[in-house]
């Protein structure tokens, strides 16, 4: 969160959630929205189809909470462990501003 506190930590949507909150924050900051997202890259610790819904309910319940639809992953990657070993997952958002 923006105290850098894990939030969720074992669940999989809440942190999805967070991350997308987040980037919201970070493009608000930047005079950005989702609107001006490029490309989203999603990494998820032990990656395995069977988390897809997890994945889309994190998305869906961030959408509720911005108001809005944030663009969906571009890139989903599996990856061992993250650098806090209680993160689940990391967004990468690139925005292009005019």
């Amino acid at each position: 969160d923006a105290d850098g506190v894990t939030v969720g930590e074992g669940d999989l949507a809440a942190q999805v959630e967070q991350c997308y909150l987040n980037i919201a924050t970070a493009l608000a900051g930047a005079g950005a929205t989702f609107d001006d997202v490029a490309k989203l890259t999603v990494h998820v610790v032990d990656w395995t189809p069977d988390k897809m819904p997890l994945l889309l309910d994190g998305i869906a319940r961030a959408a509720a909470r911005l108001g809005t639809t944030p663009a969906p992953p571009a890139t989903l990657l599996g990856v061992a462990a993250l650098d806090v070993p209680e993160h689940l997952v990391e967004i990468e958002a690139v925005a292009v501003l005019g």
